[in-house]
């Protein structure tokens, strides 16, 4: 039996989530009778570029920019989701509910956090959204960096920002099973559609393997019902570059229109 890294470590919250994708992982690597290297002590960026890599899921951002040409594309995710279906997701913009502003426009001047600077949910769809509306390459007062997506909406409920861009999915996940964290928070706007979250596996990863990874994680996903019902899930999607090509286009907008940077 060899062995790889495997993680699932874009959606890893509330519990329900993190146990059902734990779940699927390990009977995904029984039908490839792999065994899973420890991948304490790695980075993300680490984890992503190892030769070891077997399967991971990252962000489309950073797929077409830090990691292009560095890794392979299992295939996308099919979630059936609120704002999430058929291979493709989007940004939900939120404010707090008692906020009298009702467009985007009225918040320029307030204050923005983004989960990072690298996330495509977070930052570069959030970017593209509002570049027509910026004044002299800024629409912010402030863009505070929050870490992560539920850190976000924390800033926002305790007042720390007013506005933030939040990966459907993951909207989707805590209305599911951790609905306080969304509580006295409505949603503004929605970004341009974008693919979902890539699956990817090392570069030196061929066609017919990449092939038996996709089909074991469909597989698997058929034999926990439970499992893909709790993650909104049906199956994986084959996926290219070329699907992700959209969202340098959407950079490229918000380029062309003087804003560059979010901020």
């Amino acid at each position: 039996m060899t062995s790889g890294y495997a993680e699932l470590l874009m959606y890893i919250a509330p519990e329900p989530i993190r146990a059902a994708n734990e779940q699927w992982l390990a009977r995904t690597l029984e039908h490839l009778g792999r065994a899973r290297l420890d991948a304490d002590g790695l980075s993300l960026l680490e984890l992503w570029r190892s030769p070891e890599l077997l399967l991971t899921q990252t962000c489309g951002y950073p797929l077409m920019t830090a990691l292009r040409g560095q890794v392979r594309i299992v295939g996308r995710p099919r979630y059936e989701l609120p704002d999430a279906s058929a291979g493709n997701h989007c940004s939900l913009i939120l404010a707090r509910a008692d906020d009298p502003r009702r467009s985007l426009a009225e918040f320029f001047d307030s204050r923005g956090v983004i989960n990072s600077e690298d996330s495509n949910s977070g930052m570069n769809l959030f970017r593209q959204r509002l570049a027509p509306l910026h004044r002299d390459g800024q629409f912010f007062a402030s863009v505070g960096i929050s870490g992560g997506h539920r850190e976000s909406l924390r800033w926002l409920r305790e007042r720390h920002a007013d506005l933030a861009a939040i990966d459907s999915v993951t909207f989707a996940y805590l209305a599911q099973h951790a609905a306080e964290e969304i509580s006295g928070l409505r949603v503004v706007a929605r970004s341009a559609l974008s693919p979902t979250l890539p699956f990817i596996t090392a570069a030196s990863t061929t066609d017919e393997q990449i092939e038996q990874l996709r089909r074991a994680m469909n597989r698997s996903l058929q034999d926990l019902p439970d499992v893909a019902r709790i993650l909104g899930l049906p199956e994986v999607l084959p996926a290219s570059e070329s699907d992700y090509l959209v969202l340098l286009d959407y950079q490229t907008e918000a380029e062309e229109l003087g804003y560059g940077r979010l901020r």
